[in-house]
């Protein structure tokens, strides 16, 4: 294999989570920008699925996002203490879990809807759930947005003590 007789098995597996890592934090953000798009009142049964179907994604993508989060401070990245020890990485860590838990009420918005979709009904979607829903969403955006401008920062060594 080409990569293997170039590069180290340990820094092919480290640059896979790294892109893996990245890769759901796309993921997760075009999960959300598709979601704030199919946000309506009233929505017919095939995009109350999308929305369920694509909450659900979005899910999935933030957990592999975690994961891989954790992988790359405790064995793929630069040391646990480069991490830990700079306070970029725990806005950015504190950013994280605050979208995460924004979410969760769509979550289970989206999950409740699931219930009379069974059932081969719509489920009530009126302009203040609407309306809320999108206030959640467009925030989570804004919160996604800047952990990709602290992660450059403290990979630039900004917030570690000289």
């Amino acid at each position: 294999m080409f990569l293997g007789s170039v590069v180290s098995p340990e820094l092919i597996k480290s640059a896979g989570i790294a892109y893996l890592h990245y890769f759901s934090f796309m993921i997760c953000f075009g999960a959300l920008v598709l979601e704030r798009k199919l946000l309506k009142v009233g929505p017919n049964r095939e995009e109350a699925i999308a929305m369920v179907l694509t909450d659900i994604v979005y899910g999935l993508a933030a957990l592999t996002l975690l994961i891989t989060g954790i992988l790359r401070v405790i064995y793929f990245g630069n040391g646990s203490e480069f991490y830990t020890q700079n306070p970029l990485f725990w806005t950015k860590v504190a950013l994280f879990l605050s979208v995460g838990a924004l979410s969760l009420y769509p979550t289970v918005t989206y999950i409740l809807w699931a219930i009379p979709l069974r059932r081969g009904e719509l489920p009530e979607v009126k302009e203040n759930l609407v309306t809320r829903l999108g206030v959640i969403i467009n925030i989570e955006l804004i919160g996604f947005s800047l952990i990709p401008l602290l992660a450059t920062f403290m990979s630039r060594g900004v917030g570690l003590s000289t």
